[in-house]
């Protein structure tokens, strides 16, 4: 079985950042931006209220602080202030969970902080730290340092396939600071292979080990809500 989530809450004060009102019906989990890359207090009071009304869950998605390059660009900072700027981050999203009496999911950290965890093992280790404070899972992408150290916690790790990123023949993800428009039929193609092969296809025509626990599309990907009706009609047989 298989959930979809969706990176989203990504809009700030009177701009904004995707279509989640479009996007909440076709996901099962939410990632909410927690105010370091996106989002305001309002933002994600909202977004939480609407995974409610979708009975879809919530969780966390910190990022480097860096509003400016949307947290998609690499910072140094030290494993205990990593810790420390996660805790923060998460800690203000779970008083919205609470107002709205649901529980916080898991974390997905976003961007770049997301991709240097993937092969950094004190960045990933610095954020268990943190996801240890609240007592939830860590989700990542299996095959990678992400799971060698997520993958030992107790609380679990999720691994999840992006539809609308491409991948190296390595494995790796392709973190763009803009994300490119995608194929809905062929994302929800590759979608099911993945999860039902465990393979995905990386930009050099290559196939590549892949292990599925959920789905990632992005809100701010050109098409996102066509993105993900396409994915979720495709993954019905397969959902949790």
């Amino acid at each position: 079985m298989v959930a979809i989530n969706c990176d989203m809450g990504e809009a700030y004060s009177i701009y904004r950042c995707g279509d989640d009102e479009g996007i909440m019906p076709y996901i099962t989990i939410a990632n909410v931006a927690c105010g370091f890359h996106a989002a305001d207090p309002v933002v994600m009071r909202k977004t939480v209220a609407l995974a409610k009304e979708h009975g879809v869950k919530v969780g966390a998605h910190p990022s480097f602080p860096d509003r400016d390059g949307f947290g998609r660009r690499e910072m140094k900072l030290d494993p205990a202030e990593l810790t420390a700027a996660v805790i923060y981050q998460v800690a203000a999203l779970t008083g919205f969970l609470k107002e709205q009496g649901m529980p916080l999911n898991h974390i997905k950290p976003h961007g770049a902080l997301y991709g240097l965890a993937s092969r950094d093992e004190s960045v990933a280790a610095a954020i268990a730290a943190a996801a240890d404070v609240f007592d939830v899972p860590l989700m990542g992408m299996a095959n990678t340092v992400h799971e060698q150290v997520w993958g030992q916690r107790s609380q679990g790790f999720i691994a999840e396939y992006y539809t609308d990123l491409d991948y190296r023949s390595d494995g790796s993800l392709i973190i763009t600071r803009e994300h490119a428009a995608y194929d809905p039929a062929e994302a929800a193609r590759r979608s099911v292979r993945a999860v039902t092969d465990g393979v995905a296809t990386a930009v050099d025509g290559t196939d590549i080990p892949m292990r599925a626990d959920c789905i990632c599309v992005h809100s701010d990907t050109p098409g996102a809500v066509d993105l993900a009706k396409s994915v979720h009609e495709a993954l019905v047989p397969y959902l949790n």
